[in-house]
This record gives structure tokens, sequence and C-alpha cells, in this order.
């Protein structure tokens, strides 16, 4: 008697199918489309998850940038002054306490412009 895989096969292409659900035409229906499909979105996961990390941080230096330029510094001056003055708050912190706390935010400049005029 001849076997067959019908059921293990149809239980993959039931799971390949349930991974491409919503996606537009083809994609969505067509095994081989599907296929490929789902290969290109995993490759564009793992690119963009490392893509992610570089647009937070370019937000975080633009909010640092716009608060501090209101407390007249520029943001390098402000880096440069965080690490004279040994403080070790990371940009992703410094970006919240400038839109969520700006009274913290204003000690941190202050104690930064402090140690830059002891410096000069």
């Amino acid at each position: 008697m001849r076997t067959t895989c019908a059921p293990a096969r149809r239980k993959a292409k039931n799971r390949l199918f349930q991974k491409v659900k919503g996606f537009v035409g083809g994609r969505g229906r067509l095994l081989r489309t599907a296929k490929e499909t789902l290969v290109r979105a995993g490759v564009y996961a793992t690119r963009d998850r490392r893509v992610r990390k570089r647009e937070f941080r370019k937000l975080w230096i633009l909010r640092i940038n716009a608060a501090v330029r209101e407390r007249g510094m520029r943001y390098s001056e402000f880096i440069h002054g965080l690490n004279e003055a040994k403080i070790g708050l990371d940009r992703k912190m410094l970006a919240d306490m400038a839109v969520a706390d700006p009274a913290a935010f204003d000690v941190v400049v202050a104690e930064v412009k402090k140690v830059l005029q002891v410096a000069a």
C-alpha cells in the first residue's frame, strides 16, 4: 500500500497560511507566493529590529537637543558636560525627563553648566 504525507502536508500548509493571514492578494492565498513572502517578511523583521534601535536613538537626541537649546546650550556641549560631571543618565532617560519632568531636566542642565564654567 502506498503511503502519503497528506495529513502532515496539510498541517504544514495550514500553519503557513495562518502566518500569512491578512496578506494582500496571492500572498495570502497561493502556496509558493506565501512562502516567498514569509521569507522576505522574516528578513525585514530581522533588519528592522536593528533599525528601530537607531530610530529611537535619533528621536532621543532630537528631543534632548531641542530641550537643551531652549536653555541656551548646544547638544554636543551638553553631552560633554554630562561626561565631565560624571552624570550617568542615558539619552533615553534624558529625553524622557525633558518631556515629562522639565524641572528635573533644568537641574541637570544647571549642574552641567556649572561644571563647564569651572572647567573653562
